[in-house]
C-alpha cells in the first residue's frame, strides 16, 4: 500500500459498495425515522444554525460528529433528503477552505474537530467520486504541516491525534506523496504517548480524577493508533503491546458486553458502573480500523460482541433517546446520583441530551459503519466476511449476497457470482463456534481454518455457500463467581419488567425514566440451557418480541439489593439459599433496557 515497511492488512469497501439487507436494513431505517433523522430539526447543536454552516451556533465537535454517522447513513438507504442535509455541511466545510489551507469555523481553530470532519470528507469521495476532495485535503494537510510545529496538538486533540492520521493515511493511498508520511510522524510525536500509557498500564482500578488518558472515550480511540504504530513502525512490538492493552482493560475494567467501564473515567469490573455510548461506538470503529491495520479475526469477535450487544443496549427501540452511560446489571433509570467516577445524576435516563450532548452527535456512526465493515478486502485474503449480517457486496468481478438473521441464528446462505475467473473469497470463523459445518452447491465443504479465517479460491460463476456455527451456551466467569451467559455472538440477560416514565421533554424528543416491575434478585445454577429461536421482528432490539430466548435454572436471592440507587455488587457465590428453583428466561443483552446480565451462582 504504501513505502517499505508500511504495510495495511486489509481495505475497506468504498461507501456503497456493501448495502444492508433484512433486519440490518430495518435497523438503518428506525435510526434514519429516529434522532438521526430528527436532531436537525430539533437540536439546535446541529441544525441550521451550526457553526459548520457558517452561522453563530456550535463550533466545535457536535457537527462533525453528526455528519460522520449521518452521511454514510444517507447513502446506505440512498435517502435523498438526508443527503440533501449532510451535502449542505460538505459543501459548506469544501468552500470554507481560506488560502493557507485551514478550513472550518474561524471562530474555532481547535485541530480536533476538523480531524472528524475529515473523516466525513472520506467517506463522502467514496460514495461520489467528488473530484474536490483528494486536492482540498492536501491542501489542508500541507497547512498542518508547515503550522503544528508553532501551534502543536492540545487537549483533545492530542488525545485524539491519531484520528488525524487515519485521514494521512487514505490520502496517501490515493496520491504516494513522500511528505505525508512525514506528517503523520509530527501527529504521532504530538499525540499523547498511548504507548507508553498502555505499556505501563497505571489505572488498576476505580479513577477518582481527571487525565487524558483514562477518559474512556481516548482510550476506546487510542486502541487503534496501537495499530497504526505496527503499520508505520515495528509490526510484531506494535501487535503484542495491542494484545498487552486490550488485557488490561480487560482484568481492569472489562464487561461482558466487550466493553470497559467508564463513567467519565475508567470505573472497575463491577456490572453497575457505567460506560458511555462515545465509548462504544468509537470501540467499534477502532476494531474496524484495526481489523483493516493488522487484520487479526479475534478483532472480528469483539467486534461482533459489541456490535449486537452493547450498541443497541443504550438506546431505545424506537430510536428517539438514548443514554449516556448504560450498566451491564441496570435495574433502574431513574435521576439519582450513583456511583459514577464524574457524571452526572441524569446519565443514564433515555432522553436527548442525559448528562452531556456528545453522545447524542456521536452516536449516529454505530450502525451505518458496522454495515460498511462486515466485508473487507485483502491482497491476500482476497475479499473477506467479517460479520454475516445480511448484505449485498460488490467488489470487482464478484457479486456476494448474505441472507438469513445472523446474529440471532448462527447460519447464513451466501450467494456468490462472479466471471468464471478464479477469485480467492475468506470467511472469519468466530471463536465461540465449536464446529462450522458448511456445503458448496448443496455439496459438503471442508473448511480449512488459518488464523480465524478460511480461504476458498473457487472460478466463481453463480455459486451458493451455506454456514452453520454450532455451538452451545456458555457461563462466563466474572468476580465474585458469578457468570454470565453467551450464546453465539450475542450475550443474554435477564429481563426486568419496566415502565417508561416521562422524565421531560425538548421540543418533540422526551426523557424518560424507567422503573422495574418485576424481581431481579435471582441466582443461577450454571447447568444445562434451553434456546429456543422465533421470526425477527423488524426491530429485533425489543424486549417485547425477542428472536431468540435462553431459557436457564435459578432462585431468587432474598438479600441482595441496591447500592446507591444501583444493583449492589453481585453475592458472592454459589450462595447458600432454601429458595425454591424456578426456570428463568433470558432475552438479548441489547433487548433488555432493564436487565441483569451478570448474575450471582447459587448451590
Amino acid at each position: 500500500m504504501m513505502t517499505a515497511g508500511l504495510h495495511m492488512a486489509m481495505q475497506e469497501l468504498p461507501l456503497g459498495a456493501i448495502k444492508p439487507r433484512g433486519w440490518l436494513l430495518d435497523q438503518l431505517k428506525i435510526q434514519a425515522q429516529g434522532l438521526s433523522g430528527q436532531l436537525y430539526e430539533h437540536w439546535a447543536d446541529v441544525g441550521p444554525d451550526s457553526g459548520w454552516l457558517g452561522n453563530s451556533g456550535e463550533d466545535w465537535e457536535r457537527g462533525p460528529y453528526y455528519l460522520d454517522g449521518l452521511l454514510p447513513l444517507a447513502y446506505l438507504l440512498d435517502d435523498a433528503k438526508l443527503k440533501a442535509r449532510a451535502q449542505r455541511f460538505v459543501e459548506w466545510s469544501l468552500n470554507s477552505q481560506t488560502e493557507d489551507g485551514n478550513f472550518g469555523p474561524q471562530t474555532n481553530l481547535d485541530w480536533w474537530p476538523r480531524m472528524v470532519m475529515l473523516k466525513v470528507l472520506i467517506q463522502y469521495a467514496q460514495a461520489t467520486q467528488d473530484p474536490r476532495v483528494v486536492p482540498f485535503m492536501q491542501k489542508y494537510f500541507a497547512y498542518q504541516l508547515a503550522n503544528l510545529p508553532k501551534r502543536p496538538l492540545k487537549d483533545w486533540g492530542e488525545a485524539r491525534g491519531g484520528e488525524n492520521v487515519l485521514s494521512v493515511l487514505w490520502l496517501y493511498e490515493q496520491t504516494h506523496e513522500a511528505w505525508l508520511v512525514d506528517l503523520m510522524h509530527l501527529l504521532e510525536a504530538q499525540t499523547l504517548d498511548w504507548a507508553a500509557t498502555f505499556k505501563h498500564w497505571p489505572f488498576t482500578r476505580y479513577v477518582d480524577s481527571w487525565d487524558h488518558r483514562s477518559h474512556v472515550v481516548n482510550v476506546a480511540m487510542a486502541l487503534k493508533y496501537l495499530g497504526q504504530d505496527a503499520v508505520l513502525g515495528d509490526e510484531a512490538q506494535g501487535r503484542a503491546l495491542l494484545q498487552q492493552a486490550m488485557a488490561e482493560l480487560d482484568q481492569y475494567h472489562g464487561q461482558l458486553n466487550g466493553m470497559f467501564t467508564g463513567d467519565e473515567w475508567l470505573a472497575g469490573t463491577e456490572p453497575s458502573q457505567g460506560t458511555e455510548l462515545c465509548a462504544v461506538v468509537e470501540l467499534l470503529y477502532s476494531l474496524e480500523n484495526l481489523l483493516q491495520t493488522l487484520g487479526d479475526a479475534e478483532f472480528g469477535d469483539r467486534f461482533e460482541l459489541i456490535a449486537y450487544n452493547a450498541l443497541p443496549a443504550a438506546i431505545a427501540p424506537d430510536w428517539g433517546s438514548h443514554q449516556y452511560d448504560q450498566q451491564v446489571n441496570q435495574v433502574m433509570c431513574t435521576y439519582a446520583k450513583r456511583n459514577w467516577t464524574q457524571n452526572g445524576p441524569d446519565a443514564n435516563l433515555f432522553g436527548l441530551e442525559p448528562h452531556f450532548g456528545c453522545c447524542t452527535a456521536n452516536m449516529h456512526q454505530g450502525w451505518p459503519k458496522v454495515a460498511t465493515h462486515l466485508w473487507l478486502q485483502s491482497k491476500t485474503r482476497g475479499l473477506t466476511a467479517i460479520s454475516y449480517a445480511p448484505c449485498e457486496v460488490v467488489a470487482g468481478a464478484l457479486q456476494v449476497t448474505v441472507s438469513g438473521d445472523y446474529p440471532f441464528k448462527n447460519q447464513c446462505t451466501i450467494r456468490v457470482q462472479g466471471d468464471g475467473s478464479m477469485q480467492r473469497l475468506s470467511l472469519r470463523i468466530p471463536a465461540w463456534a465449536d464446529q462450522v459445518v458448511a456445503t458448496i452447491d448443496g455439496a459438503p465443504l471442508a473448511l480449512q481454518v488459518n488464523d480465524g479465517y478460511a480461504q476458498l479460491d473457487e472460478a466463481w460463476v453463480d455459486n451458493t455457500l451455506t454456514l452453520a456455527f454450532e455451538t452451545s451456551v456458555r457461563y462466563l466467569h466474572r468476580p465474585q463467581n458469578a457468570v454470565g451467559i453467551r450464546y453465539g455472538a450475542l450475550l443474554f440477560a435477564l429481563p426486568i419488567k419496566a415502565e417508561w416514565v416521562l422524565h421531560g421533554q425538548h421540543d418533540t424528543l422526551k426523557d424518560w425514566e424507567l422503573w422495574p416491575h418485576s424481581r431481579w434478585q435471582y441466582g443461577v445454577i450454571p447447568q444445562d440451557a434451553t434456546v429456543q429461536t422465533a421470526s425477527v421482528a423488524t426491530q429485533p432490539f425489543d424486549v417485547a418480541q425477542p428472536p431468540v430466548t435462553v431459557t436457564i435454572t435459578g432462585k431468587p436471592l432474598l438479600d441482595w439489593g441496591l447500592a446507591n440507587d444501583s444493583a449492589a455488587q453481585p453475592p458472592l457465590g454459589p450462595v447458600a439459599t432454601s429458595e425454591p428453583a424456578e426456570t428463568l428466561t433470558l432475552v438479548p443483552y441489547g433487548a433488555a433496557k432493564l436487565r441483569i446480565a451478570e448474575l450471582p451462582t447459587v448451590e
